[in-house]
């Protein structure tokens, strides 16, 4: 393919006579890196940007296009803050069966004139996500409504325990106006209503923070060719109108959810024979508008999807105001309805409506089965050998986000019933969904402790055979089994990210199969599994009693280690480098299945290179290298893909420790594909890509076609040197996914790539020419 002259200035920007200039823009990857250190100056200027994310350079280059140099100039995007913070961050972490489900909806296999099908895959997680919100929901009603309000202040024992609520007690020697079940019902509502107005506005806070960038549009030349790819549509990274719109569909939901658990118990009890008729009228127009608003917001998530072929500016305001305020209005009708004096009326037993467990989980899992058959018919279209799972990595993410909203609640509900019971056994505690929910965690932990004994078995015979692999690629040094041993074991243990896909098949399957399981017992024994197997033999209620308080435990536990895990992460860089991928990887998409779920840094990121790249090579004619390290380069790609036809053929594309295809590509076949990396390599002027054997997130883009291969370079050998040497006095560590820059292969690969975007005529691609390592040109095609 030709690049035509006029998409260069022959003498730079304004034809003044000078070379035109050299731009190489880093991009960090997980952890983040300051600009001193990525520039290798310590004195650094921002040239654009703000306190969360910005534009760095050289102090000595800031006005670099205002004199003529040879050097290329330097600028680092330094984006670390959109993903870091204070330890509050790590409360985040509680939306993850959000963020989990959200990223279903992109891990679609690419789909080939199969529009419908399409639509109905993300309609499927839509609503997967809708349940989500009402299982969360109903949780804090679970805690609040039933366990505190109805049960413990309904219980003389357990009020002694807890003085606390002596003020909701009936039993009290002069019980309080709130001493009556429906208004201690409508006093507790306020922590679950509470809950989903807080969720409400940190989606509507984050979005404005991080979302609300627009991104860069422009007069289309009408022989401009747009890429093929979703990521380079204009409306991609600004989806304004959905995000609103499910806001408003979730928080009507949870608000709804809490009105019918506080109405339905008062509505049951005015049907009685005899009861007030006006009360019991009134009870029914309850219901039926709580039926109503439900079907409301079932049709506002299932209406409409992502539009992404213009930013979506527009907003449905009367829907966006309205359901959520509807929604609330009814829920102060219920709590004043069910606040009404009955005389009789007593809290006894659990809380009417528990059977919205088993009913959420029964439609948790007929929707995730429906998204495997679609998930399954949308590979078929054009299969891909890559791709995880064959193409039903969707729906396994989707039935673990489903499988951690259950263990949550179910275990935020246990320890609640604990803490108010102790071990009087006066309660009788959250339902018994919950509990067998609980218990099946025991089982799912001894599976996946057989998986990581069979991967670590395979590592440990890959590392035997890498040991000949590590001695083969030092042959000229002494060899120390020892340091082999350490080189060897990097290799092998590598290698466990491929195992991925294995890992989530089995746990989801295995979540599937136990949990229907679970729920099968809760329904038809009405039991815990202790009481189920009262009447079994010694070792089988013995294993019941133990995995029900084990997994009562573990729950808790997990629960204590997550939220401690996430604040380190956030505060501390070596471990952001070490688990910060995956909460990178699932906060770079857009929200496009659940509104709740954590912030996408990326459609502020994206947005910023985009405009960065494209107003300087418009502004100079100048030649631009982006060079992303790891998540970095997945927002080089996508910023790439954001550029106009003409800008993307004057940019250079520099990887190293991408997960492009290794991680986006398996995982995210309709975005990060085979077609869609050929199409980026197509486009842009030229792309090389860096990796290590070692390193456990980068690899190989594996572009096929014309001059795909060439993309990747050969595996950069890792350590630098084996033993000591007078380059390497002392031993060169093992850098694995670190510290690319230091390898001789980065400012060979970085200089080459300058010197091909050279002003003036462009040289002609054709087909069978590529470029070498060394920058020079051979007939096998071209990077």
């Amino acid at each position: 393919m030709e690049r035509a002259a006029k998409d260069r200035p022959a003498d730079g920007a304004g034809g003044t006579g000078r070379p035109a200039p050299a731009l190489e823009l880093l991009v960090h990857g997980v952890g983040g890196a300051t600009p001193e250190r990525m520039l290798d100056d310590p004195r650094t200027e921002r040239v654009t940007g703000d306190d969360t994310a910005a534009v760095f350079r050289r102090a000595d280059d800031v006005d670099a296009e205002t004199r003529p140099g040879d050097h290329p100039v330097r600028e680092a995007y330094v984006w670390c803050n959109l993903t870091s913070g204070d330890g509050t961050r790590a409360l985040w972490l509680v939306l993850l069966p959000f963020m989990v489900v959200n990223l279903a909806h992109w891990m679609r296999p690419s789909a080939h004139g199969r529009t419908r099908a399409v639509r109905l895959y993300g309609l499927l997680v839509r609503l997967t996500g809708l349940t989500l919100t009402v299982l969360l929901v109903a949780a804090a009603c679970e805690v609040a409504l039933d366990l505190v309000a109805w049960q413990c202040a309904g219980t003389h024992a357990c009020t002694r325990r807890h003085t606390w609520l002596g003020f909701l007690s009936p039993a009290a020697p002069h019980p309080g106006w709130w001493s009556l079940p429906g208004r201690r019902l409508a006093l507790a509502a306020v922590v679950p209503a509470a809950l989903t107005g807080l969720l409400w506005y940190l989606s509507h806070r984050t979005w404005r923070a991080y979302e609300s960038q627009l991104p860069l549009t422009g007069p289309v030349e009408p022989d401009e060719v747009t890429s093929p790819n979703a990521l380079g549509r204009p409306g991609f990274w600004y989806g304004r109108r959905l995000v609103a719109r499910l806001r408003a569909a979730h928080t009507a939901a949870g608000l709804l959810t809490v009105a019918a658990a506080v109405g339905i118990s008062a509505a049951r009890f005015d049907r009685r024979p005899g009861g007030p008729v006006p009360l019991d009228v009134l009870g029914r127009l309850l219901e039926a508008a709580l039926v109503a608003g439900g079907i409301a917001v079932v049709w506002v998530v299932c209406r409409r999807g992502r539009s992404e072929r213009r930013p979506d500016r527009e907003l449905d305001a009367g829907l966006v105001r309205g359901l959520p305020l509807g929604a609330l209005a009814l829920l102060v009708l219920t709590t004043v309805y069910a606040g009404w004096d009955r005389p009789g009326w007593q809290s006894s037993g659990r809380l009417p409506g528990n059977a919205t467990f088993g009913g959420l989980a029964l439609v948790q899992g007929l929707l995730v089965i429906a998204l495997a058959v679609v998930a399954h018919l949308l590979h078929r279209t054009g299969p891909d050998t890559r791709a995880a799972m064959r193409g039903l990595g969707g729906p396994a993410v989707a039935m673990l986000a489903c499988a951690l909203g259950g263990v949550m609640s179910g275990g935020v509900a246990q320890r609640v019933a604990d803490w108010l019971d102790g071990t009087r056994a006066v309660l009788d505690g959250p339902p018994a969904l919950l509990t067998w929910q609980a218990s099946v965690i025991p089982a799912v932990l001894l599976v996946l402790l057989a998986l990581c004994g069979r991967l670590a078995r395979q590592a440990w015979r890959l590392r035997r055979a890498e040991m000949a692999t590590v001695e083969r690629a030092y042959p000229d040094e002494p060899k120390d089994a020892a340091r082999t041993r350490r080189i060897a074991t990097a290799r092998a243990m590598a290698t466990l990210t491929d195992r991925a896909p294995l890992v989530v098949a089995v746990t989801s399957v295995t979540t599937l199969l136990l949990g229907a399981a679970a729920l099968v017992g809760a329904l038809t024994t009405g039991k815990t599994p202790s009481g189920a197997a009262a009447g079994a033999p010694p070792f089988v209620h013995g294993a019941a009693q133990t995995g029900q308080a084990l997994g009562s435990w573990l729950i808790g536990l997990g629960f204590l280690l997550f939220v401690t895990w996430g604040r380190r992460a956030y505060k501390d860089p070596s471990a952001r480098r070490t688990i910060g991928i995956l909460w990178d990887v699932g906060t770079f998409w857009p929200r496009a299945a659940h509104p709740f779920a954590p912030p996408c840094y990326a459609e502020r990121a994206v947005p910023d290179l985009t405009w960065r790249m494209a107003t300087w090579t418009r502004a100079t004619g100048g030649r631009l290298v982006i060079s992303g390290h790891s998540q970095g380069s997945v927002l080089a790609a996508a910023a790439a893909w954001q550029l106009s036809a003409a800008d993307r053929r004057r940019v250079a594309l520099l990887t190293y420790g991408s997960p492009l295809e290794r991680l986006y590509g398996r995982w995210f076949p309709a975005h990060f594909g085979p077609a869609a990396l050929a199409s980026l390599h197509d486009e842009v002027d030229c792309w090389r890509n860096l990796y290590r054997a070692t390193d456990p997130i980068g690899g190989p883009v594996r572009v096929t076609g014309d001059g795909g291969p060439d993309v990747d370079r050969e595996a950069l050998l890792d350590p630098l040197a084996y033993g000591r040497t007078e380059r390497h006095p002392l031993p060169a560590p093992i850098l694995g996914h670190s510290d690319y820059q230091a390898d001789p292969a980065f400012a060979e690969e970085r200089r080459a790539l300058l010197g091909r975007l050279q002003p003036g005529v462009p040289t002609p691609r054709p087909a069978g020419e590529r470029m070498s390592g060394t920058g020079e040109r051979s007939a096998a095609g071209e990077v």
